[in-house]
């Protein structure tokens, strides 16, 4: 399961077991695996956080709060707003921001 989202918990991890490999993506990257055969879900749980990642990915992204338990062979792409805090019911970055997206993949130890 791949899911994006803007924040990363240890809590989304087994106990134990697992080992966790994280890189950075470009956001192209991003959108190239989002739009694979696999596809995706949304645990971005903010509305003014999903519209940025839709005009950012060129793609529907929908707010869900939902609860994520990674296992073994899941990822999850998250999308690390840099920048001032963004304003209520913001669709795009404010000048000088960004985001940095990562991947984080849940491998056996």
């Amino acid at each position: 399961m791949i899911y994006l989202g803007s924040a990363f918990s240890f809590s989304m991890l087994p106990a134990s077991g697992v080992s966790l490999h994280v890189d950075p993506l470009s956001t192209e990257q991003v959108r190239e695996i989002i739009t694979g055969q696999h596809g995706y879900v949304s645990c971005v749980g903010h509305e003014s956080t999903a519209a940025v990642f839709s005009e950012q990915l060129g793609l529907q992204v929908s707010m869900a709060r939902i609860s994520v338990s990674l296992g073994v062979g899941d990822a999850i792409l998250v999308g690390q707003y840099i920048g001032p805090r963004l304003p209520e019911g913001a669709t795009s970055l404010p000048p000088g921001a960004e985001i940095r997206w990562v991947r984080a993949m849940v491998r056996h130890a």
